[in-house]
């Protein structure tokens, strides 16, 4: 009987255990994907002063600006939105590369500090996706592999999705001048 007793109290301690752990694992992702969240505002909050900037130089390109404001406000909406985040990140690649085509708007003092800045930010977003990519892969692992698995049955926790780009994402931006 007491050997009984003591198997459940080290099955009990190895259950709390392994939900703690899953727990954990849960809420660091959670933080990751804060993290990627605080970058992408501090880099769109950035945007209408790199809009204006560029606006200045580029008057007919009047279409990418109103497309930039709109996605950033569809954005600001629902902030941990990935896709609306990738879109936006796509016409801002966009201005910049307007930007390139206006020597005197690449002088720009203004220009030249926003596009530090937003080459910093990018940086640090990059880093942001790779955590938050760990942190999901070592608690997807923690869901998947024996005995946490059990655990995470029983409890319900669900599989965490990493940040991906679409492939088409991947390829250059072409920016067509013509009309």
């Amino acid at each position: 009987m007491e050997v009984l007793i003591i198997i459940v109290i080290v099955i009990l301690v190895i259950i709390l255990a392994k939900y703690n752990n899953l727990v954990k694992a849960r809420n660091k992702v959670r933080q990751a994907e804060s993290g990627v969240d605080v970058y992408l505002n501090q880099r769109f909050d950035l945007i209408p002063n790199l809009v204006e900037c560029v606006k200045g130089y580029s008057k007919h390109e009047k279409e990418i600006f109103t497309e930039i404001t709109n996605l950033r406000t569809t954005y600001m909406k629902q902030p941990k939105d990935i896709k609306n985040a990738e879109k936006l990140n796509n016409k801002m690649n966009q201005i910049i590369a307007v930007a390139e085509n206006y020597p005197e708007l690449k002088a720009n003092e203004q220009y030249l500090n926003l596009q530090k800045t937003l080459t910093k930010l990018e940086s640090q977003l990059q880093a942001a996706r790779r955590i938050y990519n760990t942190e999901v892969t070592d608690y997807n692992n923690k869901i998947y592999t024996v005995p946490s698995n059990i655990v995470a049955k029983l409890f319900g926790f669900k599989e965490a999705k990493l940040f991906e780009i679409e492939e088409y994402k991947k390829e250059n931006i072409n920016v067509n001048f013509e009309d």
